[in-house]
Formats: C-alpha cells, sequence, structure tokens
C-alpha cells in the first residue's frame, strides 16, 4: 500500500513508504516527493523492492541529495537521505 506525505514526528523526518511497489516505482515516486522538499529535510524511505537499493543511492548521486544510508528490518529496508538544493 502507498502512503505518502506522511510525517514521523518520533524520528521528526519526512517519511516516504514505497512498501510493496516495484522498480521503477519506488525511486520515480521517491524523486517526485523529494522534488517538492526544501534542502535540508531528513526524509526515512521505506521500502520492499530489491532494486530500491541500487536506484536510491543512485537517484541521491544524481539529484545532489545526501544518502545517509541504508538498514534491513524483516523485508523492509529503511533509506535515510538529507535533500540537496
Amino acid at each position: 500500500m502507498l502512503a505518502i506525505h506522511s510525517a514521523d514526528e518520533e524520528d521528526n523526518c519526512h517519511v516516504i513508504d514505497v512498501r510493496g511497489l516495484k522498480c521503477p516505482l519506488p525511486v520515480l515516486k521517491t524523486a517526485k516527493e523529494i522534488a517538492s522538499l526544501p534542502p535540508g529535510i531528513r526524509v526515512v524511505v521505506l521500502a520492499t523492492d530489491p532494486m530500491a537499493a541500487i536506484d536510491i543511492p543512485h537517484l541521491c548521486n544524481e539529484r545532489g541529495h545526501r544518502f545517509l544510508g541504508r538498514r534491513d528490518d524483516e523485508g523492509v529496508s529503511r533509506y535515510e537521505i538529507e535533500t540537496g538544493g
């Protein structure tokens, strides 16, 4: 299920939930969402598609965002990004 535009109050970051979507939708939805944010915002992307492991860091590199890392937990990958300008 896709739920974008949610805020994670506990972590004080912007959450983009693309779990259940298949390539290329996770990176496309992430790119669209990040484009609407100002620089310096911490973003968490939740994804289940294995290709996101390649696509999300590549998106950051190509668009000037800072890729902070990835954690996996029970089939869900959590990608942390800081938006660039």
